[in-house]
């Protein structure tokens, strides 16, 4: 199985940083980049952009709630008109800066509560994918792959887009697919090694232990890591030699 590194950028906003861009951008192979509604500006997603096109990573947007005070991890009541409003107006303006410096937008990966409730509601879902197909449809959506998948494809079909499958390697399952809720204390996986051994067992059989054990076979296109901090630099590089 051949999958690639996806990675949340571009978050810095005015004189504000977040995360390490420069030094993550060369390690990954896909690159979320937000698009000014729960984190970024025009500055940072032209800068962004170009450091993208120099590693040669595949770009994809990163839209959110419009919600910059909560980071976008607040979910906020939208109707099926506002939601496929907000999520074009941000993949515009990334396409906008793709197009100003000659490269595709390739997908697109809602971000934070947005992406949630999208796996979670069919109306929320179908209004992303409405604006996604009413753009271009030959952008590709990243969902959270589980043993759902097959749904979120015929609902997919109907629009003419394709998916792309998104795994945690670093996050814990149920065993119906689900992630292990956060407020629970097993829900994130710190051991590095532990979290390598399951991106082989994904890469070499295709599947992850759920927190019972059981093997969980997954559709698994990319996996997604977070780079803001040392660490996760070094967790990176050591994540693309095992991929």
């Amino acid at each position: 199985m051949s999958i690639k590194i996806n990675c949340d950028m571009g978050e810095s906003f005015g004189i504000w940083k977040m995360g390490l861009d420069e030094q993550v951008m060369q390690y990954i192979d896909m690159a979320n980049l937000a698009c000014g509604f729960h984190a970024s500006d025009p500055l940072i997603m032209d800068f962004t952009v170009k450091l993208a096109k120099k590693y040669d990573v595949i770009l994809g947007a990163h839209p959110s709630y419009q919600d910059l005070m909560g980071f976008g991890r607040r979910s906020i009541p939208c109707s099926f008109e506002e939601i496929k409003a907000l999520v074009l107006y941000q993949i515009s303006a990334m396409a906008g800066f793709c197009k100003a410096h000659e490269v595709k937008l390739e997908y697109v990966k809602p971000h934070g509560a947005l992406y949630n409730d999208m796996m979670k509601d069919e109306n929320i879902f179908k209004a992303i994918l409405e604006a996604v197909s009413s753009f271009d449809k030959s952008i590709k959506l990243m969902i959270l792959s589980s043993n759902k998948n097959e749904l979120y494809e015929s609902f997919t079909s109907t629009y003419g887009i394709s998916l792309l499958y998104e795994v945690f390697a670093d996050r814990n399952y149920n065993d119906d697919g689900s992630l292990v809720s956060r407020t629970l204390r097993d829900a994130v996986i710190d051991d590095e090694k532990e979290v390598i051994k399951r991106v082989e067992n994904l890469k070499d059989k295709g599947f992850l232990n759920t927190i019972t054990g059981k093997e969980l076979f997954l559709k698994t296109d990319t996996i997604c890591v977070h780079g803001d901090n040392e660490k996760a630099l070094d967790f990176i590089k050591i994540l693309k030699k095992v991929l």
